[in-house]
């Protein structure tokens, strides 16, 4: 029974035990504040991507290099686009066709490396976008305190 009666107390004891601790002093971790810098360069960093896709060349016969069979070409291919129906096949011809992979590269930006100055000194980032001829800036300072005190 006497345990019971103790219970209690000691839990309130527990409980006011922090509430005599914080006297213990915070201090701001940072001091933050924005500015603006100068932007001096952007450069942009790309990023090369290469496709492949699969193309039907054709050479054409050497029997119909004179002008009458070029000209009798272009006049059947204008009247097979006017007047083909839909399931009609269009004409091979006697043309050595063949299919070749042909190779492209393209580029795209992925980053900017930008350098800009603030209050006399320059810097350099990589950014995702460009900034312009102005970049927002944090300025952020924190104090060094060491545990052993030196004069």
């Amino acid at each position: 029974m006497m345990c019971l009666r103790l219970l209690p107390l000691l839990l309130f004891a527990v409980a006011a035990a922090p509430a005599s601790a914080q006297d213990v002093t915070l201090t701001q971790l940072e001091n933050v504040r924005f500015a603006y810098a100068q932007v001096l360069r952007v450069t942009p960093v790309y990023q090369t991507l290469t496709a492949t896709a699969m193309v039907e060349t054709c050479t054409p016969d050497p029997e119909d290099e004179d002008v009458g069979s070029r000209l009798s070409r272009v006049v059947g291919a204008v009247r097979g686009v006017l007047g083909r129906q839909p399931d009609e096949p269009e004409e091979a011809g006697n043309r050595d066709c063949t299919v070749v992979p042909v190779r492209r590269e393209f580029q795209r930006p992925i980053a900017y490396d930008v350098d800009y100055v603030y209050k006399g000194s320059k810097y350099r980032s990589r950014l995702a976008e460009d900034p312009g001829n102005r970049l927002r800036i944090r300025i952020g300072v924190t104090p060094v305190v060491s545990s052993n005190r030196e004069n």
